[in-house]
């Protein structure tokens, strides 16, 4: 057998000592017992190593032989290691405890055997040992490499050195967690000789386990999973089940690596059994997935796995049923649950587990359960269980979604049977006559059931929303819709709605599968091919009227339809006791129906169709006195009343309304009596309709007494005195709401000028600018100065618009100064018109403030008068003057003066030009 390099003793080597080396083998000699002389000599003979490292040619070795021999391919690497080692060696003899020593020792043989370690950059400061999910990724990424590592053959004697020497050390110092990492390293090294990467290192690890503290043991594991990840069969399940007893968190690790295993096939029933076991603790809150994941994820990922591996994993279905048979006869009080154990080869019963810890569970993910039960027996080649679990997944689903699931499902697999029968027949040389018609058979079978799950997808989807609200009436009628023309299904279809739904509960409009129900009797059936059974729709309204609804009028809409007007005096009939509150929901719709309007309404209908005057008007004079109509209701009686020429009994109704009702309900209703009144009577009875609308307006509110105050005044224009009218309109601008005013006061100036002149109207002109608002005072003055203008008053007029001139920023209202422009452009002289500009900037300066300002630039932005980008002129004077001056058509102001001016009194046309809005105080004033 041959020696290892670095074990040959010094009498059989010359030159492991050299003459240099007297003076520090004596200073050894002498010294003994001091660390510092070894740790000295080991440090000088190292570094000189390196230097000699650096100088020495590369050998003249081929390529390979080279990388056999790694780091010992050159003599100097060769004797540098026997020297090393003899010092060292010598080294512990004297200080076989030191730590330090044994360290540098173990690196340095390690550096000759493993090859130079590669350095990794890691992120700086010591951190907090993580999760060993998280610890396992990061310690993959940071294991240990080397580079020009010793062949495992041709250096087997140094490799076995190497480990020789970890154990003597451990024996020195079996309690240095850093001795054990250092020896446990060499274990992941690619090269490690299969004699030490197997068994020895498995029996490494643990004795590492039971020498070192527990608070050091997850270090040690993290090598241990990683080198139990690399080996893989049944040495990543063992290592793997010893510490998922001490720490679960690594189980869906455990469970990926058993489905996709490095050396040895997969194990699909281990992974099943821990990830049930995980959803089911998470569904307890007993555990919490590293990764994230819900106790739903969990099971679902056990899905995916059943799917993936359903003949490894789960029974038949024979076996399904007996195991089914047997949890029903037993009691259930077992400890000991197969299903959970790993170990345990006893398959698992799919469709229970399923059915109690996802449908019972998971209700909202019911459709991916049933798919998943569904594709189970899909791949285990039972097709017809697999139809019976689409079905039942359409029998239990409460959503559309859950629905859509199932029902894609059930296509997809109905298409793939159907193409696989189809590739069948091509391939028809490998098929006889016989089997070749079965298969046609068999694929004429398919395709019709495929066509028949297609017609019921309509009925399938309405069966799941029915099942989730059973008291939806909108969808019991569309299951009535689906079936068409088949009458004893829609028979059957009412029947079983009316059965099931609760009144109490159910969506609007129930009363309308009453009452379609009966016309489908009475019109003999849908087609109305049959006979009508008009006993039956008889008995059915019957019925409805017996239903608790929850609005009094579905309970009249039913009986409307039955009987009419029998019917109607039955429903209508008054208790004794008629104070009943219409809205108390704790009395039946029965005991309230009485006061239903809509079921009056009906009766009424009824009787002015087929009954008598004297039986409708006692219907309508029944509704006033239970006090339950409305203006409509009012209104309907006195136009029937009308019809029939009871003229004076019509307008009684309508006082008897005006008496029930406050304004504005009773606005319409003396709109209308007016109306009436005045186009029956006319002017024949004058003072009874001035009383009439005396009384419409002592209580009518200003906001809407404007109609009647026109009407009133027409009346009077027509039938009475003009002075009587003006008065009307006159007491209107007063009473009438202020946006009103306007209006009105537009109004009785047109009456007035027309029955009396433009003169006549000043004065009315003059309280309007009292009246209105300053806004409207602004039109309004514009008016009267136009009437003054007709009349000649020029000077009024102008006075008129300054007086208007003050409500009006020259910003905001632009249209009111290029009026006054106009008007002065026609009938003014250079001084009016600079007047003007003075009081236009006067105006201007008054309403200039910032808010002001910002308003009239948007505004006139807007309308586009102006850019809202533009900028004033500095020289609000020079602009003035600058627009005076280029007006044409004035004349000198001197040529129309009236009178001649002294000129002592004139101005100078320096001063005038210095201000020309001076203020001269008079030395009587001061």
């Amino acid at each position: 057998m041959p020696t290892a390099v670095s074990q040959l003793p010094p009498l059989t080597n010359p030159e492991l000592l050299t003459v240099k080396d007297l003076h520090r083998e004596e200073d050894l000699l002498r010294n003994p017992t001091s660390f510092r002389t070894w740790w000295a000599a080991i440090n000088t003979t190292r570094e000189a190593y390196i230097a000699l490292q650096k100088i020495e040619p590369s050998p003249n070795w081929p390529e390979d032989v080279t990388a056999l021999l790694g780091p010992l391919a050159t003599p100097l690497a060769r004797i540098s290691l026997q020297r090393l080692t003899y010092l060292y060696e010598a080294a512990l003899v004297q200080f076989g405890s030191s730590f330090k020593l044994w360290k540098s020792y173990l690196n340095m043989r390690m550096s000759f055997v493993l090859g130079k370690l590669v350095v990794k950059k890691k992120a700086g400061g010591r951190k907090k040992f993580p999760e060993m999910k998280d610890a396992l990724e990061e310690e993959q990424d940071n294991l240990e490499e080397w580079e020009d590592s010793l062949d495992p053959i041709v250096g087997w004697e140094e490799w076995k050195s190497l480990v020789a020497t970890f154990e003597r050390a451990l024996m020195w110092l079996p309690r240095m967690p850093r001795i054990w990492l250092m020896y446990l390293s060499i274990f992941h090294h690619p090269k490690c000789p299969p004699l030490l990467a197997h068994t020895h290192a498995r029996h490494t690890f643990d004795r590492a386990l039971r020498t070192l503290p527990p608070s050091l043991h997850s270090r040690v594991w993290l090598r241990y999973l990683l080198w139990a990840e690399r080996k893989g069969g049944t040495t990543t399940a063992h290592v793997y089940r010893r510490y998922i007893a001490i720490d679960p968190s690594v189980t869906e690790r455990f469970a990926t690596l058993l489905l996709e295993p490095v050396n040895a096939p997969p194990r699909p029933l281990e992974a099943a059994k821990l990830l049930l076991s995980l959803a089911r603790k998470a569904a307890q809150g007993k555990y919490t997935s590293p990764e994230g994941k819900s106790p739903y994820q969990l099971l679902e990922a056990w899905i995916d796995v059943v799917e993936k591996f359903a003949d490894e994993v789960g029974l038949g279905v024979e076996d399904t049923i007996n195991s089914n048979e047997a949890i029903a006869s037993s009691n259930g009080n077992d400890l000991y649950d197969e299903d959970e154990d790993p170990v345990s080869p006893k398959k698992l019963n799919i469709e229970k587990i399923i059915h109690r810890d996802g449908l019972s569970v998971y209700k909202d993910q019911a459709g991916r359960l049933w798919t998943g039960l569904a594709t189970y027996w899909i791949k285990l080649a039972e097709f017809d269980r697999a139809k019976d679990t689409f079905e039942e997944g359409f029998k239990s689903v409460l959503t559309i979604r859950d629905f859509t699931q199932i029902f894609d499902a059930y296509a997809e697999f109905g298409e793939s049977l159907i193409s696989g029968l189809m590739s069948r027949l091509e391939n028809e040389d490998d098929e006889t006559e016989e089997e070749a018609a079965d298969t046609e058979q068999e694929l004429d079978a398919k395709i019709a059931e495929f066509e028949e799950l297609t017609d019921r997808r309509p009925f399938l989807v309405n069966d799941v929303l029915i099942r989730r609200n059973p008291n939806d009436v909108q969808e019991w009628e569309k299951r009535v819709a689906l079936w068409g023309e088949t009458d004893e299904k829609v028979a059957e279809t009412y029947t079983r709605a009316l059965e099931t739904i609760n009144p109490r509960k159910a969506t609007a409009n129930l009363h309308r599968l009453y009452i379609n129900f009966a016309k489908f009797y009475e019109e003999g059936g849908v087609k109305g091919e049959a006979e009508p059974d008009l006993n039956n729709a008889r008995k059915i309204l019957e019925t409805g009227t017996k239903v608790n609804f929850k609005l009094v009028e579905d309970l009249a809409e039913i009986c409307n339809y039955d009987e009419a007007i029998r019917v109607m005096q039955r429903a209508t009939v008054v208790p004794k006791n008629p104070k009943v509150n219409y809205h108390d929901h704790t009395l039946s719709a029965q005991a309230r129906l009485f006061k239903s309007l809509k079921l009056w309404s009906f009766y009424v209908d009824l009787e002015e169709s087929f009954g008598t005057i004297e039986t409708t008007k006692a219907v309508y004079d029944k509704i006033l006195e239970l006090r339950i109509a409305n203006a409509q209701i009012i209104v309907n009686y006195a136009a029937f009343l009308e019809e029939n020429k009871y003229f004076e009994e019509s307008f009684k109704i309508y006082e008897r309304g005006v008496e029930l009702f406050t304004f504005p309900v009773s606005f319409e209703i003396w709109n209308i009596y007016l109306s009436k009144f005045v186009k029956r009577y006319g002017g024949s009875k004058l003072e009874r309709t001035r009383d009439l609308f005396e009384q419409a307006l002592e209580k009518c509110p200003p906001k809407t007494c404007k109609p009647l105050f026109l009407m009133y005044s027409k009346l009077e224009e027509d039938y009475g005195l003009a002075k009587r009218s003006m008065n009307v309109l006159d007491r209107a601008t007063q009473v009438v709401a202020d946006q009103d005013k306007f209006d009105m006061f537009t109004i009785y100036i047109a009456k007035a000028a027309e029955n009396y002149g433009l003169p006549a109207t000043r004065a009315i002109y003059e309280r309007a600018l009292e009246v209105l608002p300053d806004r409207q005072t602004a039109d309004m003055c514009l008016r009267f100065a136009a009437m003054e203008r007709k009349l000649g008053e020029i000077d009024r007029a102008r006075a008129i618009i300054a007086h208007a001139s003050q409500f009006c920023d020259p910003r905001v209202y632009p249209e009111f100064w290029a009026n006054w422009h106009a008007f002065e452009l026609d009938t003014g002289s250079e001084d009016t018109f600079k007047e003007m500009l003075r009081i236009k900037r006067s105006v201007q300066a008054q309403f200039n403030t910032e808010a002001s300002y910002l308003a009239a630039e948007t505004i006139a932005a807007k309308q586009g008068t102006r850019p809202a980008q533009e900028v004033e002129p500095q020289d609000a004077m020079a602009s003035a003057e600058k627009q005076a001056g280029s007006v044409k058509g004035f004349v000198a102001a001197a040529q129309t003066r009236l009178h001649a001016v002294n000129e002592d009194e004139a101005p100078t046309t320096t001063e005038a030009a210095a201000n020309a809005d001076e203020i001269h105080i008079s030395d009587d004033e001061t």
